[in-house]
């Protein structure tokens, strides 16, 4: 059962028990001579009986149009409070979808900077991973250079001691003695080292070991000195042997020689002279400084090596990890840019949402105020038909207050107190049914109805008759308490339903 048939029915009730009621409580006995405090007029019976149902129609037709007003307006307070119920779940949903936008912004901003960071670390990363492997490719070029250097100094080194070899094994070099006071002739001594030449070696320390070969004539040559260290003979025959001396490095060298003929001329004196030994030793000259710079080039060399090895290695360590730096940075940005790309669509999604759901706030907002104004209207009109029920109501009290004046006749004024009766009866039951419209919609606010005072006899108009009426007589007063009970219940039942309504 909606809301609108539920009005009605109480409604209904509630006019039912009010005339009811009314009509039971106005067959009480009416006394002639109370003054009425509203206005009272004078006319015939049917002009009196004409406004009555005049108005009693207005009454009708005004309750009718605020029960429709009514149910108007409980129609647009129900549209407006699911209007409002819409927008709060839209104003909700809107609040709900802006916070995923706020987090998802917060979210894709993250993942932004994250990436922004790991592709400053990979470029990072790959920078000093090529410096890294540049300098692992300049300290192989070095180790390279450093094997070719020490190859080369090798070789050096090699030479000079193949070259220290052979003249410490010694060489055979022209040798010829020639006259210390003149260089240009023989000595007499030649004729004993025939051969002309002489054996030099290198010493360690740098001196040469000169040999001269004498041939024969040992037995005459008796010393052979050089700067007053006696050479040394080593016999080779008879007559021949090998004179060796030490000396540094020279062209020639002047030799002291003592010669004893004596044997075969007796009359020749022992002879004491010099002779120039011209023999060119300085060709080892530097060959030992030579071998020495060789060898200390190969040692720096290999040290060189080494050192070049070493380092070599080192940057290779650093290049492997440089490298390895470099991939893990690649890998971290790849996730990074994925993380990025996904929180950028999740936003995108959210602010798409928060989109459809600020559209579908504003639509509801809209929908609302509509609502909102229909629900303004229907309150007008209610609080219209309000005033037009209470103005005929008012009209009605005052058809229902005009006096008939007819010629004196007990008959005709309780006719007309009848009238009245039944009139109050009517105007109690509009009330009624006003208050119980009102009711029914707890926001409408309820027209205010007057009940009319209860009718009495006005005094007649012609002095000769103007005595106090009597008692009108009473129909039914054996029934009486049965049919006001009967009233009171109709109306409780017409009542109840709405107070409770009301304070539902």
């Amino acid at each position: 059962m909606t809301s609108h048939v539920k009005n009605t029915l109480v409604t209904t009730a509630a006019i039912a028990g009010a005339l009811a009621a009314t009509t039971l409580f106005n067959t009480t006995t009416v006394k002639a001579d109370t003054t009425s405090s509203a206005p009272v007029t004078t006319t015939t019976s049917a002009t009196k009986d004409t406004a009555i149902a005049s108005a009693q129609a207005k009454v009708n037709s005004a309750s009718a149009a605020v029960v429709s007003a009514q149910a108007a307006y409980g129609s647009a307070s129900t549209a407006a409070s699911d209007a409002a119920a819409k927008t709060a779940a839209a104003s909700a949903s809107a609040a709900a979808t802006s916070s995923a936008v706020a987090s998802a912004q917060a979210a894709a901003d993250s993942a932004a900077t994250a990436k922004s960071t790991a592709d400053a670390n990979l470029a990072k990363a790959q920078s000093t991973a090529a410096a890294t492997s540049r300098a692992q490719s300049v300290t192989s070029a070095a180790v390279v250079s450093a094997q070719s250097a020490v190859a080369s100094a090798s070789a050096k080194a090699s030479d000079a001691d193949s070259a220290v070899a052979s003249a410490e094994a010694g060489q055979t070099v022209t040798a010829n003695l020639m006259k210390s006071s003149d260089p240009t002739q023989a000595s007499a001594a030649q004729q004993y080292f025939a051969t002309k030449t002489a054996i030099v070696k290198l010493l360690p320390s740098g001196q040469v070991q000169i040999t001269i070969l004498l041939t024969s004539g040992l037995e005459y040559l008796k010393e052979v000195s050089y700067n007053g260290v006696d050479a040394t003979f080593a016999k080779t025959g008879d007559h021949s042997a090998n004179i060796t001396f030490t000396a540094d490095p020279a062209t020639s060298y002047t030799l002291a020689m003592t010669m004893d003929i004596t044997s075969v001329m007796p009359f020749m004196p022992i002879m004491h002279e010099t002779a120039l030994l011209d023999v060119d030793t300085t060709i080892f000259n530097g060959l030992l400084a030579a071998k020495s710079a060789a060898d200390a080039a190969l040692t720096s060399a290999q040290a060189a090596l080494s050192t070049a090895k070493t380092y070599a290695a080192t940057v290779a360590q650093v290049a492997s990890k440089a490298a390895s730096a470099a991939t893990a940075a690649a890998t971290v940005a790849s996730d990074a840019a994925v993380a990025a790309t996904s929180a950028a669509t999740n936003l995108t999604s959210a602010q798409a949402a928060n989109s459809t759901a600020q559209a579908a706030l504003t639509s509801a907002q809209a929908a609302q105020s509509a609502a909102d104004a229909t629900l303004v209207t229907a309150k007008a009109n209610l609080d219209s038909a309000n005033a037009a029920l209470t103005s005929a109501q008012a009209e009605l009290k005052s058809a229902q207050n005009i006096v008939v004046v007819t010629p004196a006749s007990s008959a005709s004024s309780s006719a007309s107190s009848t009238a009245s009766s039944a009139g109050s009866a009517a105007s109690a039951a509009t009330a009624t049914s006003n208050v119980a419209s009102s009711a029914s919609t707890t926001t409408v606010t309820s027209a205010v109805v007057a009940t009319p005072a209860t009718t009495k006899k006005a005094t007649s108009s012609t002095p000769a008759s103007s005595t106090t009426a009597k008692t009108l007589p009473q129909t039914g007063n054996e029934n009486q308490s049965a049919l006001v009970a009967l009233g009171l219940a109709i109306l409780t039942l017409g009542i109840y339903p709405m107070m409770k309504r009301k304070h539902a």
